[in-house]
Parts: structure tokens; sequence; C-alpha cells
């Protein structure tokens, strides 16, 4: 016997039913609580009143399993399948039937307003069919309800009409559900949303879906069907248009749509939700599909008009106020009040905001308004990292626009990107910064009369200052050792002069030892120039003569005696060579070459930071007064923070506001041609009578520094503890330098000493020519003793060192092998590219001094191999200070080439590692 849905018999399907569940689904059915919805072949929809009132949906498929149905009902309600509300619906069928009354759905007032037959072994659990409001409700007759199974009484059967070559037409509708909860690794509150599309399809007013296509049967009246033919090979073509969009089964319930009737869909991420919203939907669209967007829908955007951007000038020029907002539906809105409101204070943070693409964008609601926007990452980078900074200390309340320093001038830039911006003042501002932002925007053809052809990276140098010159501020040129500061420097001094620019003199101020060279290099490369040099006791009869040069040279040692004078005459240029010597903001000569009157001010310097950021800070102090904020500020935003707790977002952002005004390049970047530098460390092995008095010196010295670290902490024992490193390495070095033996002691009691003489003598035999720097001139006097022993012949330069020119020119001309060189006095300044070796007979703190000594041969010019050895005495202090080396040059690292290691800080472990014992073993 093949069973008809629409002859349902209770004794045909009550074996699938728990008892006491159909004795419950029984009362409800005769309290006339149960609806039919929609009716199919072998499926129905229905909605049941619960005990609380609530209305719940119920979706049942009936399988024919020989004469008899088994049942799987799927219910809204808490229990889910073959509940009293799923019984009660199935008694309501048979109830009509049993009548004679034609079966039609009533009139549910659900989410669609026609019905739906849907394939229910794709159905998810809870999911429901819609209704057809063009029915009218039948009431329930409960005089015809069936009060025991068998009843058997025949129904005519009802004609059918067909309805073939029908089109379907997509309906597609978007939902969203968002939940809000703690997240326990994040230690916060997060929010979690979920969006699902809904798809089902229109035949002549009527919706199905499902992938089994079978037809559609509508009740017309009391003595008519209407059956729909449904187009399978159509249905999957739409179908197919969704997976081409991204879009996939959705495999689990979402109360995104958890109602809603239709095959659910999802796509992997917000992203591709908002990508599909924006691009693919209105092509939907225009193919004829209908969309429908629950409230609910995230993506539900409403576009914004039109951006506006006022810029308002402080009188100072040293500040500004920036309002970003936007136009929606005809009302202008600031949007600062919304992104306050919008973001939790952790995005605000620079690694937070690292995370978005340009191309992203942000969605937000409008305050007190359920419109959702989307706003471009790209555009909102610039505000957000601005208010994260404000983040660092307590933000204004009712914050309507920004005040921002005139650092944050490159911020204007970074907003012009994404849609077009309307602009309101600040014309001036904004001009700058994109001149700024495009820095250097080109390479300069080299003066005509310069005699020397400079390369491309020296050519893009140039154009770098003159571009600052046309905006009137200052820079550092901070190219590595030996790649030509000098004369980039001299060539855009006589670029100047030659195109009229140089209306007051250029002064250039540098450490003694470099005036020599300084003024050789400008007799070489521009002797069109007239160069005054302002020295010794003659230079008091020269200031009146200043305006009648092009080029002044002078020294920090003099430039705060002569400041008097210097600061009362105009000048075009005031270069710093060397300017890591007002590192120091409140030295004597800092303070004095700030009081120097420039319309440009430059730094030349290979290591503008050395040893923290401090002396930056105090170099932009000089160039751009108040650009980093003053020194507290500063400390507290920056140096604090990046030195001490290795903040690389802190980092990131002081990068970004010294970048157009630094010029970085290495001779690894730049120069190609240079032959390679390999450094090497030859350890060493301390003789027996090096090892006793080193541990006796190191004992004394450790409980020396530790009872004034006691007494006045860590930064203020600093002195002591040089004292006591120095003594060390003294005793690493030769035990005669620290001038306390009573038995007399000779080379071969110093194991370096008696390494470097063997290193020497191979050296020698192979044809090299070595620069050997010490920190201690009096080492260098042992040396040369040992030098002289042998009959080697030697050059010497030292701090004592009247003629600087005489030593250079002999090693440079080939006579000499070996040219001994104090660190402090030959570190900078000269060219000795005949040598191919560099030796450090003893380490310091600063690897950029070392690094500036080795480069006195490794620099252009250099056409041979340079090998770069540090004799390091394992296991001591020597071992310690060469690891805080390469902190400190991670430090310099992070902030001149932008990269991201600053985590640098000097601790008690590191005076615990300092004064730690002389290891009883050498080990290579």
């Amino acid at each position: 016997m093949t069973l008809n849905i629409q002859q349902l018999r209770q004794q045909d399907w009550q074996q699938a039913i728990e008892p006491r569940t159909l004795a419950r689904g029984e009362f409800c059915a005769r309290q006339g609580l149960a609806r039919i919805v929609s009716l199919g072949t072998d499926s129905f929809s229905a909605s049941c009143q619960g005990s609380s009132e609530q209305r719940y949906r119920q979706q049942i498929k009936l399988q024919d399993q020989g004469g008899r149905w088994r049942v799987e009902g799927r219910c809204s309600c808490p229990v889910r399948f073959n509940c009293k509300h799923v019984v009660a619906a199935l008694l309501t069928l048979e109830a009509q039937w049993l009548a004679g009354a034609a079966i039609a759905p009533t009139a549910e007032k659900l989410v669609h307003p026609a019905p739906i037959q849907q394939d229910a072994e794709h159905a998810p659990p809870g999911r429901l069919a819609a209704t057809a409001p063009q029915s009218q409700e039948r009431p329930q007759d409960n005089s015809t309800w069936p009060r025991a199974p068998g009843r058997s009484s025949a129904a005519t059967p009802v004609p059918e009409q067909l309805l073939d070559n029908v089109k379907p037409q997509a309906v597609l509708v978007l939902g969203s559900h968002v939940r809000v909860h703690y997240d326990a690794r994040k230690a916060r509150m997060v929010e979690q949303a979920q969006h699902r599309a809904a798809l089902a399809f229109e035949y002549a007013g009527r919706l199905a879906f499902g992938t089994a296509a079978k037809d559609l049967l509508v009740r017309l009246d009391e003595h008519n069907n209407l059956r729909i033919r449904r187009d399978r090979q159509a249905e999957a073509g739409l179908r197919t248009t969704l997976h081409d969009a991204g879009f996939s089964v959705a495999l689990r319930q979402s109360e995104a749509l958890a109602l809603q009737p239709g095959e659910h869909f999802e796509l992997p991420n917000d992203k591709a939700w908002l990508a599909f919203v924006q691009r693919q939907l209105p092509q939907l669209r225009e193919q004829g599909w209908q969309i429908q967007l629950q409230p609910d829908f995230r993506f539900n955007l409403t576009p914004v008009d039109d951006w506006y951007a006022t810029v308002e000038e402080s009188p100072q020029q040293d500040w500004f106020d920036l309002e970003l907002g936007i136009e929606v539906q005809g009302q202008r809105l600031s949007l600062l009040p919304i992104l306050l409101q919008a973001i939790p204070s952790w995005m605000l943070a620079p690694g937070a905001l690292a995370q978005h693409q340009d191309d992203e964008v942000l969605l937000v609601n409008l305050p007190q308004s359920d419109t959702r926007l989307a706003l471009p990452f790209a555009r909102l980078k610039p505000l957000l990292a601005s208010l994260g900074e404000l983040f660092w200390r307590a933000p204004p309340a009712n914050l309507q626009q920004l005040r921002l320093a005139r650092a944050d001038l490159g911020r204007l830039t970074a907003l012009a990107q994404g849609p077009t911006l309307n602009w309101r003042g600040g014309e001036r501002l904004r001009d700058f910064a994109q001149r700024l932002h495009r820095l250097p925007e080109h390479n300069l053809l080299a003066p005509t009369d310069l005699h020397a052809t400079l390369r491309p990276y020296q050519l893009q140098g140039l154009a770098w200052m003159r571009s600052l010159a046309e905006l009137e501020v200052g820079g550092v040129l901070a190219d590595d050792m030996g790649l030509g500061k000098t004369v980039q420097t001299l060539a855009h001094i006589l670029g100047e002069q030659q195109a009229g620019r140089l209306s007051a003199p250029a002064l250039i101020v540098m450490p003694t030892s470099l005036l020599a060279n300084w003024q050789d290099e400008a007799a070489h490369f521009t002797p069109q120039l007239k160069v005054l040099t302002l020295h010794g006791p003659k230079r008091h009869g020269q200031f009146a003569a200043i305006a009648e040069h092009d080029l002044v040279f002078t020294t920090y040692a003099l430039l705060a005696r002569d400041i008097e004078r210097l600061a009362a005459q105009p000048w075009q240029l005031l270069i710093l060579d060397e300017a890591q010597n007002i590192k120091n903001p409140r030295s004597k000569v800092a303070l004095a070459a700030g009081q120097v009157p420039a319309h440009q001010r430059l730094c030349l310097s290979g290591t503008p930071l050395e040893n923290h950021l401090g002396e930056l800070w105090s170099l932009f102090n000089f160039l751009l007064p108040g650009w980093l904020g003053d020194a507290k500020s500063f400390n507290r935003d920056y140096r604090v923070p990046i030195e001490k707790y290795g903040d690389l977002q802190r980092l990131a952002q002081l990068n970004g506001r010294i970048k157009p005004f630094l010029l970085r390049r290495t001779k690894e970047q730049v120069a190609s041609e240079l032959p390679p530098k390999t450094e090497i460390t030859h350890w060493i092995e301390l003789t027996s009578a090096q090892r006793d008095r080193y541990e006796i010196l190191r004992l004394a010295m450790d409980k020396k520094v530790r009872g004034q670290i006691e007494r006045l902490g860590l930064a203020r024992s600093q002195i002591v503890i040089l004292e006591a490193l120095l003594r060390l390495r003294q005793a690493c070095c030769d035990l005669r330098l620290l001038g306390d033996s009573v038995q007399p002691l000779k080379s071969s009691d110093s194991g370096k000493l008696t390494a470097l003489l063997k290193m020497l003598e191979q050296l020698f035999a192979e044809g090299r020519r070595v620069l050997l720097f010490s920190q201690f001139t009096s080492m260098l006097t042992l040396i040369e003793v040992e030098l002289q022993a042998r009959q080697i012949p030697y050059a010497l330069l030292t701090g004592s060192t009247r003629d600087r020119r005489a030593p250079v020119q002999a090693f440079q001309n080939g006579s000499l092998p070996i040219f001994l060189i104090s660190l402090k006095a030959g570190g900078a300044g000269l060219n000795l590219t005949a040598a191919d070796t560099v030796i450090h007979f003893d380490p310091w703190w600063n690897p950029a001094a070392e690094a500036q000594a080795s480069d006195r041969a490794h620099r252009i010019g250099q056409d041979k191999p340079v090998f770069v050895y540090k004799l390091i005495a394992r296991g001591s202090v020597e071992e310690k200070i060469q690891q805080l080396q390469q902190a400190k040059a991670s430090l310099a690292r992070g902030v001149l080439d932008g990269g991201g290691q600053a985590d640098w800080q000097l601790s008690p472990d590191d005076i615990d590692a300092l004064f730690a014992p002389l290891r009883s073993e050498f080990k290579r």
C-alpha cells in the first residue's frame, strides 16, 4: 500500500512516538494550538503554540516504510526532535483530512510571504518553511478529531493543475548574529560575529529550496491543487553562482539565520563578506536576484557621501588642529567621537594597526543610530595613530579634533590616501607635508665646476640636502664612514654658490683633528670656494673678513669661546661634522651651536647614535627645536619605552618622525664596488701572572663598585664603575699599564702583546699593511718599543700629534708597514686606504667608534679586501664588553636603519657579568 500524506492516519505513524509525548501532543491538538503552514508530497511545515504562549516552528518529513510512516519531526522548541508540538501538527493534519476539509496552510506571519517546500534531507534542525498569506486560516473542528487509530474514511481526490516551464528567481536572505564574551587569553571582552546566507527559489509567487527539486504542491481551494514543476537545472545554475562568489554550504547551524528557510551558505571571513557585499551583491541585483538584508546583518552598509578635513594652524607654527569628518545622508559628522566609541583602546596601538592592510575597512555604527559604515584603514591609520599617542596619556573628553605637533605633518599626506578628501585650511602645512613626503624628489646634476665624479647615491644625497634647503629645514647625513659625506657637503655648498643662493657664508664646525682634512678636501674638490679657517690666536683678527668668504672652518673647542662673534654673523649654512660631539645637550658646545643663526642646519655623522637615544634627541634639538618635543617628554615617550622595555611600537613611531630628516646609506647598500670586509675575533689567553693579578684586582673592584651602588644607586655610580672596568681592561692588555707592580715586567708577561707580535710577524711576511688601534696611548708606547727592537718602521698618531698630515702621508705613500693610532685621535676623518688590515688591540663600549676606526681603511678608494681583527681576552671583562657592544649596536640599527631591534638596557645583571670571575680554562 502506498501512503498519501493528504490521507494521514495516526495508526500509520504513532509507533514512532513515545506514548507520553503522544498524549501531550494530543492535548495540544485538542486545544487547537497547531497550524499547518505548508504541505509537500512527503513533508510539511507547521507551527504550534507552546505552554509559555511562545509559538514554535516544526518541519516534518514522512517516509513511507511499507505501509507505515517514519516520522522525522524537527522543532524549534528545546526538545528539538519528535516532540509534543510535532505530534500536535500531525494530528491537526489528520483531523483536517478526516473532516473532509481542503488541506490548506493557515495564514501564519513568518519571514516569507509564500509557502516553501524543502528537501528535508538538507534541512538543518529547527529550520522552518514560510507561509502563504493569500490562504485563509481554517479553524480547527474538534468534533472531527481522530480519537482512535484505524478510522478509515476515503477522501475524494482533488484535481490538480500543472504549471510547467516556469524559471525560478533566486531569493537570497543575509543575516548576522553577534555574541560578546570574555576571552581569558586576551584578558578582555571580545566580539564574535557569525554571518549566513539563505538561498531559496521563487516560482509564480511560491518559494522552494533544497537540492531534491521535487514538485511544489499548492492547495488553491477546496477543489483544486496546483502542482509547480521545479527546474532542477536552473536552480543548480543559481546555486553555482553563489559557489563562484566564494560561498560554501554551512555545515553548522548559526543563530544568524536560525529560523530562516532555505539552503544556508557561509563565507570564510569578514573580509570576504565585505567584498561580496560591495562588489558582487550589486551584480546579483542586476541579474534579477531578490536580496533581503535582515536588520542585524553586519554588512548592511550606508555609503559615505563625502570626506572632509579641516586644518587650523597655530600662530606659533609649532602645532595644528585637525578635524577629519564624513558626510552621510546629508549630515556632516566628525569621525573622532565615532571612532572613540567604536574602537577599544588596545586597538589604537601601532602594532594592532599594522595588522590591518590599507585596503581593509573598519565597520562602525553611527551613535544612536542603526546606520553602519565601512571606513578604509588607509584613511584612518594616521588618525588612529594620533589617537593612540593620546592614549599614552589621558585623552580629552568629547574630542572633536586633534591637536598635533609639527612632527605629525606627515600624517596629512597619509590622509590623502583613499577616497577624495575635501580640505579646508592648512594649505601651507599640507604643501610642506607633501614635499617632505617626496624627499628627495629626484637626483641633481653635480655642480659644473666640482672636481669630482659623484656616484648615484652621492647625487641623491646632494638632491636631499637641496630639498631640505628649499623647505628651510635641516637634516642628518648619516652615511657610513667612507661613503663621501665630505664631498657631498662641498658639492651642496658649491651648488648653492653657483645658483646665487649663498647669500651668506657657510660655517662648518669640526673636531680639531679634522681641520687639515677639510682644508685638503676643499682645495681639491672645490678650489673656487673662498675658504677661511678660524684657528689659533690669529683668528681674532679674521672675524671681520668672514663675510668675504664662501666657506668658514672652526672647531668645537673654539665654538663656545667665539660664540658672541659667530652668533652676530648671519650664515647661510651651519654644518656640524662628527655631530656626535653635541650628543650632550647641556654641554657648552651644544648650547653654543644652538645660538648660531643659519638658514639651514646640517649634521654629518656616521654614528649619530652611539650610546642612547638622548644623543639623537640632542641632534634634532639643534636641527629642528621642538620636533621631538622637550627632553623630558622624549625620555618618557620614546627613550625609556625603547631602551628599557624594547617597545617596537614606539620605535616605529620615532622612526616615522625622523625619517625625512635622516639619510643613511651603508656601504653594503650603495657601494657594491667596494671589496669585502671580514671581521675576526682573535681570542687571547692571558698569562698566569695576568690571571692572578686580574683576580686580585677584580675582587677589590667588585667590592668597591657594589658598595657604591648600595649607597648611591646604579645610575649615580657610573664613574666608579668605569674606573673599575678601566683597571680590569688594563690588566688584560699589559700589567705594566697598572703602574703598581713591585717586580720588573717584560713583554712576555702580556699574553695579548705576545700574540700581537706573532700576528705582525706573519702579516708582514704576507705583505699586509696594518692599522693598529688602542684606547691607551701608553699601550701604543709599549708596542713602539717592541717595533723599534725589531727594527720595524711605523707611523704614530695620538692626540698629542701636532702635524697629522705627515704620518698619514708617510703611510699612504707605502713606505711604512704599520700605523699606530689612538682610537680617539684617529677614529674619524682619516683616509687610509693603503691599509688592508685593521687590528683593535682592546675593545671599548662603543661599537660605532670601533667601526669608524675600521672604516679608515674600508672606504671608497679601497681596492683590496679588508680584514679586521679584535684581540679579546677570553672569559674576561673584554668578552663581556663585546657582548654589550652587540646590544648597543642593535639599538642603533633599530633607529637609524628603521629596524626592529631596540631592546638594549643596562641592568644589574650586566654588572654581575662584567665583574664575574675569570674563567680558569681557555676555550676556543
